[in-house]
Protein backbone atom coordinates (compact mmCIF):
# COMPACT_ATOMS: atom_id res chain seq x y z
CA UNK A 1 0.00 0.00 0.00
CA UNK A 2 1.34 3.68 0.43
CA UNK A 3 1.64 6.43 3.40
CA UNK A 4 -0.70 9.40 3.15
CA UNK A 5 0.95 12.60 4.35
CA UNK A 6 -0.60 15.95 4.86
CA UNK A 7 1.23 19.03 5.92
CA UNK A 8 0.09 22.68 6.88
CA UNK A 9 1.44 25.47 5.01
CA UNK A 10 3.30 27.74 6.91
CA UNK A 11 2.30 31.73 5.37
CA UNK A 12 5.55 32.65 3.27
CA UNK A 13 5.64 35.60 5.73
CA UNK A 14 5.49 33.68 8.72
CA UNK A 15 8.74 31.32 7.27
CA UNK A 16 10.71 34.45 6.31
CA UNK A 17 10.37 36.08 9.86
CA UNK A 18 11.48 32.50 11.56
CA UNK A 19 14.57 32.44 9.28
CA UNK A 20 15.22 36.16 9.92
CA UNK A 21 15.14 35.39 13.28
CA UNK A 22 17.49 32.16 12.99
CA UNK A 23 20.09 34.06 11.07
CA UNK A 24 20.12 37.17 13.07
CA UNK A 25 20.35 34.66 16.11
CA UNK A 26 23.62 33.06 14.41
CA UNK A 27 25.10 36.72 13.50
CA UNK A 28 24.44 37.89 17.25
CA UNK A 29 26.14 34.59 18.51
CA UNK A 30 29.08 34.79 16.65
CA UNK A 31 29.97 38.49 16.56
CA UNK A 32 29.02 39.21 20.43
CA UNK A 33 28.80 35.74 21.73
CA UNK A 34 25.67 37.19 23.41
CA UNK A 35 23.84 33.78 25.02
CA UNK A 36 20.44 35.72 24.46
CA UNK A 37 20.63 34.97 20.99
CA UNK A 38 19.66 31.21 21.63
CA UNK A 39 16.10 32.94 22.20
CA UNK A 40 15.71 34.20 18.74
CA UNK A 41 17.18 30.85 17.43
CA UNK A 42 14.38 29.26 19.57
CA UNK A 43 11.96 31.50 18.08
CA UNK A 44 12.58 31.37 14.75
CA UNK A 45 13.25 27.67 14.78
CA UNK A 46 9.03 27.44 15.85
CA UNK A 47 7.85 29.77 13.52
CA UNK A 48 9.64 27.53 10.71
CA UNK A 49 7.74 24.44 11.86
CA UNK A 50 5.17 22.71 10.00
CA UNK A 51 2.25 20.39 11.84
CA UNK A 52 1.08 17.47 9.63
CA UNK A 53 -0.66 13.98 10.28
CA UNK A 54 0.66 10.29 8.37
CA UNK A 55 -0.69 7.61 7.89
CA UNK A 56 0.79 4.15 7.44
CA UNK A 57 -1.91 2.42 5.65
CA UNK A 58 0.50 -1.06 4.91
CA UNK A 59 1.50 -1.14 8.64
CA UNK A 60 -1.98 -0.02 10.22
CA UNK A 61 -0.48 3.20 12.18
CA UNK A 62 -0.65 7.35 12.16
CA UNK A 63 1.03 9.57 13.93
CA UNK A 64 0.85 13.56 14.03
CA UNK A 65 4.45 14.89 12.40
CA UNK A 66 6.01 18.53 13.15
CA UNK A 67 8.08 19.19 10.11
CA UNK A 68 11.68 20.98 10.60
CA UNK A 69 13.67 21.72 7.39
CA UNK A 70 12.51 19.04 6.37
CA UNK A 71 13.07 16.34 9.67
CA UNK A 72 9.72 14.66 10.18
CA UNK A 73 10.01 14.31 14.35
CA UNK A 74 6.41 12.28 15.76
CA UNK A 75 5.98 9.05 17.05
CA UNK A 76 3.86 6.18 15.58
CA UNK A 77 0.58 4.96 16.97
CA UNK A 78 -1.75 2.09 15.90
CA UNK A 79 -4.36 2.82 13.64
CA UNK A 80 -8.14 2.32 15.11
CA UNK A 81 -10.53 1.04 13.16
CA UNK A 82 -12.43 4.19 11.34
CA UNK A 83 -15.96 4.20 10.72
CA UNK A 84 -16.47 6.89 8.30
CA UNK A 85 -14.72 10.19 6.93
CA UNK A 86 -16.13 13.48 7.62
CA UNK A 87 -16.19 16.33 4.75
CA UNK A 88 -17.03 19.70 6.21
CA UNK A 89 -17.11 23.48 6.07
CA UNK A 90 -15.84 25.87 9.17
CA UNK A 91 -14.38 29.38 9.31
CA UNK A 92 -11.05 29.58 10.91
CA UNK A 93 -10.21 32.72 12.42
CA UNK A 94 -6.86 34.67 13.19
CA UNK A 95 -6.18 37.68 14.83
CA UNK A 96 -3.34 39.94 14.50
CA UNK A 97 -2.21 42.48 16.86
CA UNK A 98 0.47 45.46 16.26
CA UNK A 99 0.93 47.70 18.88
CA UNK A 100 -2.57 49.14 19.38
CA UNK A 101 -4.51 47.84 16.61
CA UNK A 102 -6.16 44.43 16.58
CA UNK A 103 -7.89 42.91 13.49
CA UNK A 104 -9.39 39.29 12.83
CA UNK A 105 -8.83 37.62 9.44
CA UNK A 106 -11.49 34.17 8.95
CA UNK A 107 -11.67 31.92 6.13
CA UNK A 108 -13.77 28.83 4.71
CA UNK A 109 -12.14 25.54 5.22
CA UNK A 110 -12.83 22.40 4.44
CA UNK A 111 -11.50 19.50 6.92
CA UNK A 112 -11.64 16.24 6.97
CA UNK A 113 -11.97 14.47 9.82
CA UNK A 114 -11.54 10.41 10.48
CA UNK A 115 -13.92 8.74 13.30
CA UNK A 116 -14.03 5.92 15.07
CA UNK A 117 -16.00 3.33 17.05
CA UNK A 118 -15.74 5.72 19.95
CA UNK A 119 -17.16 8.94 18.15
CA UNK A 120 -13.31 10.05 18.42
CA UNK A 121 -11.56 11.69 15.56
CA UNK A 122 -8.39 12.71 14.05
CA UNK A 123 -8.44 15.81 12.19
CA UNK A 124 -6.40 14.71 8.72
CA UNK A 125 -6.99 17.17 6.27
CA UNK A 126 -7.42 21.18 5.96
CA UNK A 127 -7.93 22.55 2.12
CA UNK A 128 -10.15 25.58 0.53
CA UNK A 129 -11.04 23.38 -2.02
CA UNK A 130 -14.07 21.24 -2.19
CA UNK A 131 -13.02 19.44 -5.05
CA UNK A 132 -9.83 18.74 -3.35
CA UNK A 133 -11.75 17.20 -0.12
CA UNK A 134 -13.64 15.07 -1.68
CA UNK A 135 -10.62 13.38 -3.57
CA UNK A 136 -8.43 13.11 -0.51
CA UNK A 137 -11.62 11.23 1.04
CA UNK A 138 -12.38 8.83 -1.52
CA UNK A 139 -9.04 8.01 -1.16
CA UNK A 140 -9.27 6.98 2.27
CA UNK A 141 -12.71 5.27 1.50
CA UNK A 142 -10.98 2.69 -1.09
CA UNK A 143 -8.04 2.82 1.50
CA UNK A 144 -9.87 2.15 4.53
CA UNK A 145 -12.95 0.54 3.43
CA UNK A 146 -14.91 3.56 5.40
CA UNK A 147 -18.14 6.02 3.68
CA UNK A 148 -17.76 9.37 3.40
CA UNK A 149 -20.07 11.80 5.14
CA UNK A 150 -20.72 15.16 3.62
CA UNK A 151 -21.37 17.76 6.11
CA UNK A 152 -20.22 20.75 3.40
CA UNK A 153 -23.93 21.84 3.01
CA UNK A 154 -27.31 22.73 5.61
CA UNK A 155 -27.83 18.43 5.51
CA UNK A 156 -25.26 16.07 6.32
CA UNK A 157 -25.43 13.15 3.27
CA UNK A 158 -23.50 9.53 3.20
CA UNK A 159 -21.74 9.20 0.21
Amino acid sequence: METICYIKKVPFVKQLFGFSLIILAFLGFFTTGNIFSVIFLAIGCFLIVSEGSEIDLENKKFRKVNFFLGVKFGSWQALPDFEYVSVFKTKQSQRVNYITATTNFTNDVILLNLFDSRNKYITFYQTEDKDDAFKVASHFKLALGIDILDATGAEKIWL
